[in-house]
């Protein structure tokens, strides 16, 4: 479970879409960048292959809680 989910806008425009994303996920810090299409850029600590797809899921039902369904 990823903890401590955090994201800000990577523009100074809030209409351009796009986030930087950081949190906590197996005592690790991680951090990435969400994109206008849903896709995620790894930077810190990105996750193993097989742990990917599962982390990306998480982490777009918090952006669809936080930032769509607003």
């Amino acid at each position: 479970m990823l903890t401590h989910f955090q994201f800000k806008p990577l523009y100074k425009n809030t209409d351009i879409p796009g986030w930087e994303i950081s949190f906590f996920y197996k005592k690790l810090k991680r951090t990435g960048r969400y994109l206008q299409n849903g896709k995620i850029e790894w930077g810190l600590n990105a996750p193993d292959t097989d742990e990917q797809t599962g982390l990306e899921k998480q982490i777009h039902e918090l952006m669809l809680f936080h930032v769509y369904d607003r």
